[in-house]
Formats: structure tokens, sequence, C-alpha cells
């Protein structure tokens, strides 16, 4: 069943008379407010603004249009646990410990931009999707990374596979409570649109497959076409609440002096995406606006890694980002004038995973990469090649466990043997070696590795040298050879295949 129109009219119509009262006569804060939005397994590039017609998103185009559009933001791992702990830390995120595996525990060591800006008489707060999944009091902490909760407002929807949670009206609560004039640091995490979907809810809310335009390394089938309605749905209530929280700022006379940045975790839920260093797995939307501070209708195609965002923040609200930071601000590059490429540091970006779910025949081991993309070549190492990078075919339902299950997933494991798909199944779910060099320009789709060819041995050599110099100063520790201890943290997901959702469950150690 889709979200019929007459709920998204109603849910657009909350009221924000509340907000409007506590906010007038109030001095506005000299400190921008600072609101985060993150779609869960959004993916560049399903918005409207980078041309796709199945995901309108014109709440973010608004925020791309009177800010800055960036075309090569990157996560730091494609997983979402470690995504979300790197952007909370400012740090490369195997530096995190537990934190760099995915239903894991981020030690309370690690300081979290939320905390250091609530030190500094920020008020912060969080809806729906804050640091996880996993367990944050076993690190140590009392509360989500990302702030205290504010996950009270749920609505009764039509789509079964949508949260119920009225993130937009968690929002509103949130301001409501807070000191007049006193800046905020918010973070909207949308559940959407992680799996799972209601089949067919895209093609009933009137979307059609003929719009769909199929990603790199996917069959082109009318069910994978469908699939991508059903993601596009959700990416599309996402936006919704956005515009809602939008409103509610424009009403309360705040929107200007808020730095908004509306960002994904990682890449779509789909084969040889997310959970993969290739650019459907790590290249992600971003958009940011701040008022005037931010000159608007600008598109940068410098590369931003979505860790830099803490030192951003901190630097916008007037402080030093920690010496533990590995990431960069680029507010320099959202306080200037320029389109395009800006700063010619930004011409490369580091990605990396460890364990995402259980997945490999020895149950708690990952599958560990690095990689290095620049403008030109993408160059990916596999640290364990003997190991299966999507997990082991079972003949159950929890066959090749690291893509989350759905109807493209199945599609094409029920017709590997076909000519039209035999191919990319092997890509997105076959073992790979040990090396991968791919040359951008003449491969955007990421398929035919160079290793192996000396016309480009030169360039492996150089790529290889600079990824390992970097991991070397950041201290990862697969770098300093102590990388297997990612897996021995204690897995705090569940073991049943099923559960892809945010649900605590039984320690595996």
């Amino acid at each position: 069943m889709s979200v019929p129109t007459q709920t998204r009219r109603a849910f657009l119509g909350t009221a924000t008379a509340a907000l409007a009262s506590q906010a007038g006569g109030a001095a506005t804060s000299p400190r921008p407010n600072i609101l985060f939005a993150i779609a869960d397994d959004w993916s560049w590039p399903f918005a409207s603004i980078a041309g796709d017609k199945t995901a309108q998103t014109p709440n973010f185009d608004r925020i791309a249009r009177e800010g800055v559009l960036f075309r090569q933001a990157h996560t730091a791992a494609p997983t979402c646990t470690a995504s979300r702990g790197s952007i909370l830390t400012g740090q490369w995120f195997a530096r995190l410990e537990s934190g760099g595996d995915l239903w894991s525990a981020l030690p309370a060591k690690f300081e979290v931009y939320p905390d250091l800006l609530e030190r500094a008489g920020y008020s912060v707060g969080f809806t729906g999707k804050g640091w996880g999944p996993g367990n944050y009091q076993a690190g140590g902490r009392t509360r989500n990374p990302a702030g205290p909760e504010f996950n009270q407002r749920t609505a009764e929807l039509a789509n079964r596979d949508i949260s119920k949670l009225d993130y937009a009206r968690n929002f509103e609560d949130f301001l409501g409570g807070r000191t007049a004039g006193q800046p905020f640091c918010f973070w909207y995490g949308g559940h959407e649109p992680h799996r799972t979907y209601e089949v067919g809810s895209g093609l009933r809310a009137g979307k059609r497959l003929a719009d769909v335009r199929i990603p790199t390394g996917l069959p082109d089938s009318p069910e994978v076409r469908g699939d991508l309605l059903d993601y596009a749905l959700e990416i599309e209530w996402f936006d919704t609440h956005l515009g809602r929280m939008l409103r509610m700022l424009e009403q309360a006379g705040e929107l200007d002096n808020t730095l908004i940045v509306v960002t994904g975790d990682n890449g779509l839920p789909f084969p040889r995406a997310k959970a993969n260093l290739y650019g459907n797995g790590t290249h992600v939307p971003l958009a940011v606006r701040w008022g005037s501070k931010v000159p608007g209708g600008r598109v940068v195609d410098d590369f931003v890694s979505l860790p830099d965002l803490a030192p951003t923040f901190l630097q916008a609200a007037g402080l030093q980002p920690t010496s533990a930071m590995t990431a960069r601000s680029f507010l320099d590059i959202l306080t200037g004038k320029q389109s395009g490429f800006v700063d010619p540091r930004r011409d490369r970006v580091f990605s990396g995973r460890e364990r995402h779910t259980l997945a490999q025949p020895d149950s708690t081991a990952g599958y560990p990469m690095r990689s290095i993309r620049t403008r030109e070549f993408l160059y990916v190492r596999n640290y364990r090649p003997e190991r299966y990078p999507v997990g082991v075919d079972t003949k159950a339902a929890n066959a090749y466990r690291d893509i989350d299950p759905g109807l493209t997933k199945q599609y094409m494991m029920d017709h590997r043997g076909e000519v039209s798909v035999a191919n990319l199944f092997e890509l997105g779910f076959g073992r790979r070696p040990a090396e991968e060099l791919y040359e951008l320009r003449a491969d955007p789709a990421e398929q035919k590795n160079l290793v192996g060819e000396p016309a480009r041995a030169a360039i492996k050599t150089r790529l290889a040298a600079e990824l390992d110099s970097q991991l070397n100063a950041w201290k990862d520790p697969r770098a300093l050879g102590r990388g297997d201890k990612f897996d021995t943290y204690p897995y705090y997901g569940s073991q049943d295949a099923t559960d892809f959702f945010d649900k605590p469950a039984p320690t595996v150690k």
C-alpha cells in the first residue's frame, strides 16, 4: 500500500504555533543553529536536482539551490554504524576500535561533536536513527552519541514499511523545549530508504518503470525497476519531513541562522552498492545551506568525506576541532564564492570497510577493504581475498547476507545463469582479487579491473603507496598489522537473516 496524498498533506500541515511563540522577540544567537539531516542508505544520484526522475526531492533541491551542492561526497565507510561513528567523531572509521564494525559499540573515549557543542552551550538532540545500529551502553555511554532522543511522536501510516516516527513533530518538540535564543544542534536521522520496502508501493504511488535509471552493476528487469521505485518513494518520505522542518524554522525566523546539511550515510542497499567501496556504495548526496553565510547557487566538484562534517560544525560554532580528528573542515569552501574544483588538496578521498553482518563461514570474520579514489582512478585493496565479499551462498534465507534482502537480490540469484545477469552476478556476489583498479573516465561502471595490465602498473603502484601512506598517518590497524582485531569485537545484531532493522539482539562473543 502506498502512502496516500491526503496523509502527506496532513503531515505537512503540522502546527508550529508554539515554536513561533517561543521565538517571538528572542534575540538571535550569533552562533548558528545546526540541523543535520541524514537518510539511511541514500545514494547519489537519487535526487531530482541530480537528474533522477523517480525520486522527487524538492526540499533537498532547495537546500542545494540556495546553498551548495557537492557532487563528490563520499562516506568513509559504506556501512551504517562505522559511517555514523566517523561523522560524529570526525575521525577515520578504523580508528574507532569496535566502532569500525556494524552492530558494535562506540567507546566513550571517542568524543563526538554533539557533546562538544552541548558543553559549549548548545541544545542538542536527535530523532529517528542516530548513531547505530549498535549498543551505546556497551561503549560506556549513557545516551546515543547523537544526543538526547526525541522519538515520542508517531503516526499511523498506510505504508507498513515506512517508519511510524513523525520526525518533524519530534523536531518541533525539541525546539519547543530549549531556552529562548539558545543555539541548537539537531540530528534528523531518517530510517528511510533502508530496507525493507512494501513491494509495489512506488508503482501504486504513480511512479513509472520507464523513468528508472538503472544503477551500474544491476540488471534491467521489471522487478529491479519496481524495487528502485519503492526505494525512491522512501527517499521522498525523508524529504517530506525535511520540508516540514524547514517551514518550522522559517516560521520561527531561524532559517537563515541555521547551518543545514543534508546527506546519506552510505549507498543504496542493492548488490555491488552498500557495504562495497565502488561508487554505488560510497557516493552520497550532500547539500549545505546557511543563509547569507554560504553564497548559494553553487556546485562543487571537490571530494568531501563525511567525517569532514564534524570539524566543519565546530568551526562554524566558533570552536576548534579536537586533536584526535583526522578530518578537515570545509567551511572555507562553504563561505567562499567558487564553484567547480575549489581546493587542490581535495583531489582524492579514502573509504574502507570491516565487518558488516555475520556473513562469513567462521561467523565473526569480516571482509576488510580500503580504497583511494581520485578523479581518474579507483584503487581497492581486499585484505582477505580468500573470504567472500558479500557472504556465502547458504541455499537459505541468509544467502549472501552482506547484501540486504529484496527483489533485486532475489532476482539476480534466481537468474544468475542467464546471459543478461551472469556477469553482473559474478561482479556483485563473487570473490574478488587482492587488488582492483578502475579507470573512471573510460569505465564509470567500475567493472573492468586493470590490475595486471602493464600499461597501468605504475599507476597501481603509485595509488597503493599513497593509500599506505595515508593509512599509516591515520594509524589504521590494517596498515599496522593489527587489523584482525575487528573480527573479535562483540556483534550486537541478531543472527536472524531476516533482521535488518535497528533492534537490539543478543551479543555474539
